[in-house]
């Protein structure tokens, strides 16, 4: 039952405000002695005539209580007190009925949402930076299919430009074919960064690697079996990356994929008499929305990025027919989304309203920046290894016998990581810290996954209990008495328990993974409040007992699923 939207309508029937506005205003109060949810009147006040305290005491003696404790006034606020057994009762069956669908709806059932996320460049390392797109956008993926969107994950690969002409001159002249096949990316990488360096000495590089491009483009045999070898070895060692992060796709279809469709997209910007010269460049121009012009093709005939983007948007429509388009690319191309946006919505796409730039920060290690020309990388692959081999370390030390070490420690290595990059607001920056990352106290991914195991712990302790002494009173289908949880501890947990679905929704709201995490970290700290303070697997009173079973469950079930909404897996022991 939510519980909100239950008050919101209980106030619809008295006031002349619609039920999105009443939710919108309903409060948490700052502390549990004032209830749970709180109605502040003072918008009524005008309307009403009268003062909003008076209004409050009006509303309190009109409205109906049932499914709660009592309804309170305190000054121009009208405060609910949830029944905390029926509360407790109704949420915990919930989660414990639905198990691994709860928290889903149909809410987005009819509807298809394109996710383009991740999208590296073929032939150069996936690196630290790559990984915030990849696990935003796969959390969003997850999130949207969870309540019943169709999503397509659109890998647009970066397979297309200049740098591939660049990198064809770079491989006929120092390329080792040995280390090609050892390791694709890392010898592509040493290439490109050579050329570069090359270049920095004779400039006249440059026009080679056009020359290559242009051949490239014109679909020469060379040119092109050089360029499909580069893209094929690049995705096999990509998708072992997404394999272990637990990232899928729908489509890898990348900027080479739209180079047939641009000419239509071209045509139809200038049959609508859009299409300007600009100092030889062909441009929309986009003054009266504040913007620089919208660069369509360059001076020298080319395509650009806009250009491309252009073609995958009418593509997607057409294909697809979304609801939303999102994008999940960094925050400083915000200002080229806004161009490609208003000029798909001066080409007559109304559409272009539902498409979305999803922008997120940058990533680095202390003062380390990363630079692909100067081979100034670190490879994702190295980070998560060291993840792991880290984690491990700490396993060694504190649970030397434990079983699986080494599928523990993946599991916690890499979930740290995907943590680590979710835990805050997308748009603000990381700085790695192994210290922190890796802590199994605080904000961090062990910390909850360790509270999973804990109760998962409790768990079979107690059933190890029961077998042992053929003890039928705990018995998973007996009648539980909820009202035994009568704790502060107990009702703040299940109260956190029952916000999960609000959780989601404000994730998709804002598409922002961070609130579903930022939740789990939540309903973590409840539980273990709750743990520190009362016992379980040792009481006497057998009804105490087989209710806090059904709760640890229940923390499990939510647990469980919250953490994989964001690309993380939970482990039974640690």
């Amino acid at each position: 039952m939510d519980y909100k939207k239950v008050v919101a309508q209980r106030i619809k029937q008295l006031v002349e405000l619609d039920i999105e506005t009443i939710e919108n205003l309903i409060e948490i109060p700052p502390k549990p002695e004032m209830g749970d949810f709180a109605f502040p009147c003072f918008q009524l006040a005008k309307s009403m005539k009268k003062a909003p305290n008076m209004i409050a005491n009006d509303l309190k003696e009109k409205l109906n209580n049932e499914g709660f404790e009592k309804i309170e006034c305190f000054g121009p606020y009208l405060n609910f007190f949830l029944d905390k057994g029926a509360f407790i009762k109704n949420t915990l069956e919930k989660v414990l009925e639905e198990g691994d669908n709860y928290g889903s709806s149909k809410i987005g059932e009819g509807k298809n949402i394109v996710v383009e996320y991740s999208s590296p460049n073929i032939a150069k390392p996936f690196h630290v930076g790559h990984l915030f797109t990849t696990v935003i956008g796969s959390s969003l993926y997850k999130l949207l299919s969870f309540e019943g969107y169709n999503c397509i994950g659109v890998n647009h690969l970066g397979d297309w430009g200049t740098q591939f002409g660049k990198l064809i001159y770079a491989y006929k002249n120092w390329g080792d074919e040995v280390a090609l096949e050892k390791e694709p990316i890392k010898e592509l990488l040493r290439i490109y960064v050579k050329f570069h360096d090359e270049a920095e000495i004779d400039p006249t590089l440059n026009d080679q690697g056009r020359m290559y491009f242009k051949r490239l483009e014109d679909g020469c045999e060379e040119e092109v079996a050089l360029w499909t070898r580069f893209k094929d070895l690049s995705l096999v060692e990509f998708k072992k990356l997404y394999e272990t992060l637990n990232v899928k796709f729908d489509s890898y279809a990348g900027e080479s994929f739209y180079c047939d469709k641009m000419d239509d997209v071209v045509n139809d910007i200038t049959e609508k008499g859009l299409l300007v010269e600009s100092n030889g460049a062909k441009v929309v121009m986009l003054d009266e929305y504040n913007m620089p012009p919208c660069i369509i093709k360059k001076a020298d005939g080319a395509t650009i990025y806009a250009t491309r983007d252009l073609a995958a948007a009418t593509y997607r429509k057409k294909t697809y027919d979304f609801y939303k388009n999102i994008y999940v690319v960094g925050k400083d191309q915000a200002l080229h989304f806004k161009q490609v946006f208003t000029t798909l919505k001066l080409m007559g796409n109304e559409w272009a309203d539902d498409c979305e730039h999803v922008g997120f920060g940058t990533v680095r290690f202390a003062d380390k920046k990363l630079s692909t020309r100067k081979g100034d990388v670190i490879f994702l692959d190295e980070l998560l290894n060291e993840a792991v081999a880290k984690t491990l370390q700490i396993i060694n030390e504190k649970n030397p016998d434990l079983e699986n070490k080494e599928e523990v420690a993946k599991k916690v290595g890499i979930g740290a990581i995907i943590f680590t990059y979710l835990k805050n607001h997308r748009e603000r920056d990381i700085v790695f810290n192994w210290e922190e990352m890796l802590s199994f106290e605080g904000e961090t991914g062990p910390y909850v996954q360790y509270t999973y195991a804990r109760a998962k712990s409790i768990l079979r302790k107690i059933q190890a209990n029961t077998t042992v002494e053929n003890d039928n009173n705990i018995n998973t289908n007996a009648e539980i008495d909820y009202n035994k949880l009568n704790s502060k501890e107990e009702f703040e947990l299940v109260k956190q328990l029952e916000g999960f679905q609000n959780s989601i929704m404000y994730a998709i709201d804002k598409l922002e993974p961070s609130m579903v995490t930022r939740y789990v970290i939540e309903v973590a700290k409840a539980f273990n409040k709750f743990y520190n303070q009362h016992n379980i697997a040792n009481l006497e009173d057998k009804a105490i007992k087989n209710a806090r079973v059904k709760m640890v469950e229940a923390t499990c079930v939510v647990i469980k699923n919250a953490l994989s909404l964001i690309g993380i897996e939970v482990v039974d022991r640690m």
